[in-house]
Order: structure tokens, then sequence, then C-alpha cells
């Protein structure tokens, strides 16, 4: 978002307190801490300090009118933890106006928003808008100026502001209450194709999403959805996702699940705008089944078996089996369980002409436990992966772990104080010690006698 519709956003709040009816202010506090000390390079000690703000302003001079902001901002008090080097950073989540109409349960917005329909998960800069219909038809629709994110070589998206100029969507959905809805969507990322730049590019970054998504319910019994999305953009292929889950209930206590997922990574992760947590150059394809069969006792005890089947074009196939017990008491003040699966990828290959297959089969285990007595809170949770020996990726550890520690003071109905100490061994640190503090906060008035 460009600094003055930040600015414009900020004043805006600040006014909020003086003619809104209500303002409630939340947010997390967290403190990190931990070393990292390997072979050949420098010490370091990372201590980031992060804040969580979020702020929800209520009839601003009408009761309709509300302001919604949220974002965050880091520092780091010892070495420099972020990938560029620098030691602070912040942003902006969302921030808009929203106008709620009385009737047709329709609304507005304008500003930085999310927007989540069967084509994708976006955010943008400008308005969307929904309304019910008449005859069970739902209608809604968004435009605006795509949020960039920055990568650590800005390189990589010279042409971001080029091709992708504009964006918008809209979904037309059917419902028949309490039973099924059916929706058909589009979206279009950018007007501007890379071959239709001044200077062609050699990275496509425009999308056209075409999805249909669908959901069935029949009572407490049966429920089914999914969605099919396909990248029309793309001239090598459409598909960009299957995924379909239904879930039987076979009496009060038997509770069957069964998924089917499929990808084509090229146009899937096509599907979104949001920071690349996922590698957006990858070019693989997914399928994936699997189901569990869930078992409630009436004495609080719960038993789940579970089965999953993925398969990756470029790696090889994975089949993981096994089961939990689980335990609560009638009050919930305790929550326990342990679990063991089994994960078979005995030939998954690598890009190694002298081996290119290599086996990352493995037993893991789980055990965990969390208390609730008044106003303090503890829970501990550890996991072990043991892998089979000979594995060179692992350096020679077969047995990985991490057991995590936490507990939490509620000090007052609106203030949460809470820290985790965690501990484990993988193949890139074989004793690492991690600790954090976190405080969290919920503070509103009104101006009638409110909280």
């Amino acid at each position: 978002m460009k600094p003055r519709t930040q600015v414009v956003l900020l004043a805006t709040l600040m006014s909020a307190t003086a003619w809104g009816q209500e303002v409630s202010l939340y947010g997390t506090t967290m403190a990190q801490m931990w070393k990292q000390e390997t072979p050949g390079f420098d010490k370091a000690t990372f201590t980031p300090a992060t804040q969580y703000l979020g702020i929800d302003a209520t009839k601003l001079g009408m009761d309709n009118l509300s302001l919604h902001l949220f974002g965050w901002g880091r520092t780091d008090l010892r070495d420099a933890s972020n990938f560029d080097g620098s030691k602070s950073g912040g942003y902006l989540n969302y921030g808009y106006l929203q106008y709620r109409f009385d009737q047709a349960n329709a609304e507005i917005k304008a500003g930085r928003f999310t927007t989540n329909q069967a084509t994708g998960f976006e955010q943008v800069d400008g308005v969307s808008v929904r309304t019910d219909l008449r005859g069970g038809f739902t209608v809604s629709a968004f435009g605006g100026k795509p949020v960039y994110y920055k990568t650590v070589d800005p390189r990589n998206q010279s042409d971001y502001e080029y091709q992708r100029d504009f964006i918008f969507g809209t979904r037309l959905g059917w419902r028949i209450a309490q039973a099924a809805e059916v929706g058909v969507s589009y979206l279009q990322d950018g007007s501007k194709a890379a071959k239709d730049l001044d200077i062609p590019s050699p990275t496509d970054y425009t999308r056209k999403m075409l999805g249909a998504d669908v959901h069935f319910g029949a009572g407490s019994l049966l429920d089914f959805r999914g969605r099919t999305v396909f990248n029309v953009a793309n001239e090598r292929t459409n598909l960009a996702e299957h995924d379909y889950t239904a879930t039987v209930k076979l009496g009060s206590q038997v509770t069957v699940t069964g998924n089917y997922a499929e990808r084509d990574f090229v146009n899937y992760f096509a599907g979104t705008n949001l920071p690349s947590l996922f590698r957006q150059d990858e070019n693989d394809l997914f399928r994936g089944f699997g189901g569990s069969i869930t078992w409630n006792a009436p004495t609080g005890v719960q038993l789940v078996a579970d089965y999953r089947h993925m398969h990756r074009e470029t790696f090889g196939d994975v089949n993981r089996a096994g089961g939990e017990f689980r335990w609560s008491t009638s009050e919930r003040t305790f929550l326990g369980g342990i679990g063991a699966h089994w994960v078979n990828a005995a030939n998954t290959r690598f890009v190694d002409p002298a081996t290119p297959y290599r086996s990352l089969s493995h037993k893991e285990a789980r055990i965990w436990g969390m208390v609730n007595r008044g106003k303090l809170s503890a829970s501990l949770d550890g996991i072990l992966q043991r892998y089979e020996k000979d594995n060179p990726y692992l350096v020679g550890i077969r047995n990985l772990y991490e057991v995590v520690g936490s507990l939490g003071y509620q000090a007052t109905s609106n203030v949460k104080v809470s820290g985790d100490v965690s501990y484990g061994s993988t193949a890139v640190a074989k004793h690492e010690t991690r600790g954090l503090l976190r405080a969290e906060y919920r503070f509103g008035f009104a101006k009638k006698g409110g909280r």
C-alpha cells in the first residue's frame, strides 16, 4: 500500500475514537531468542521482538459503518535476522472501511482487504461488494490494485507493476438453505501479459483463474465440499486444483472422512498473490488421497486411524499411516494423547547421478498434554522421528526430535502472558534451544457506558 494511503487510514483511525460509538484494540507482543553456531561462520544471537496490533471501530457516525485495521512491526535487539540484512520491518495486513446494509446481507469494503473465493486467496487495495439475490442466489465482486510483496532479490519481480496493473474477481453462487451451495468464480490479475510488454519479459505474472465450488450437507450425517480451479491463461495446461472432502457420521460415535486432491503447482501457485511462503517457481504435479476413521467414546476417549497416499511427479510416492489415542476430561481441564505413524518413502528421487534414489522412510511418535487450572495453563508436546540409517541428507543422524513446553497466565479478562521453551535436534542443528515470550491483550471502550 502506498504511504499516502496508509496515512489516510491512520488519520481515520485517530479520529474514530472521537466519533465512533465503540472501539476495540487487540494485539500480541512476542519476544524470541535463539543462538546460531555454524562451523565456518560467525556466531550469532537473534532476539527479534514483534508487535501485532489490530483495531476495530464500529458505528462511525452511523450504526452500519466500521473501520478495521491490523498490522505488525518487528525489530531485532541483537543480530539482524531478516534475509536482507535489515533489523526492522513492518506491514499493514489490512485496513478498510466497511458498510453493512440493512437488507440482503449486503456489504461494501474499501481499502486494503483480503478476499477468498473459489479461485484463490487474494490481498487487494481496492473495493469489494457482495449481496444476496432472490431465489437463493448470491453475488460478490472486487477490484483494485494487487498487493505487491518484495522478495530478497527484487530483480525477480522487475516486471510486476507493469504486468499486474489491475486485479478483479467475481463469484456467483446459488444456495439451498441448510442443504447445498454451488458457485462459479473468475479472477483476472493483470492486463498485460509478458509477451505484450514493450520489452517482452521471460516471466509472465498475469493470471486468469476460473473456478467452481460445491458444498452439500445432509443434516449432521453427511458433509461434502470441494472445488476445481483452472488457470485459463496457461497455454500448456489449465488444471490448477481438484480438492474434495467428504465426511460421514455413522451413528453418534463414528466419523469417516475421505479426501482427494490433485494440483499442478505452476497453476496452483498462481491462485494467490500472498507472500511467497511457497516456491512460486515449482514445476511439479501432485496427487493425493486418504482418509480417517474416528471413534468417540462417551468417556472422553477418542481413537483415530488415518492413511494418506501422496505422489509427486518429480520425487515419487509416499504413504503415511498410523493412529492416535486422545483423552479429555468432561470439564476439558485436561487434554492429552499419543500418536504413532509410519511413513514409507523408500524410493524418493533426488538430482544425484551417483545415487538417484534415497530412502526417507521413517517412524514417527508423538505425545502431548495440556492442562487448564483457573488462570493457569500449561502444555507439553514431544515428537520423535526415527529414520533409516545411511542417509547422507541427515548427516549421520537417525533420530530427530523436538520438545516444546508452554506456560500461560490469564492476568485479567483482557490480558494473558505466556512463554514457550523448545529443545530439539535436527540435521541442521544438533542441539537447538529456543525461547518465546508472548503477551496478548484486548481492550475496548464505548461512548455510553461501554466496556
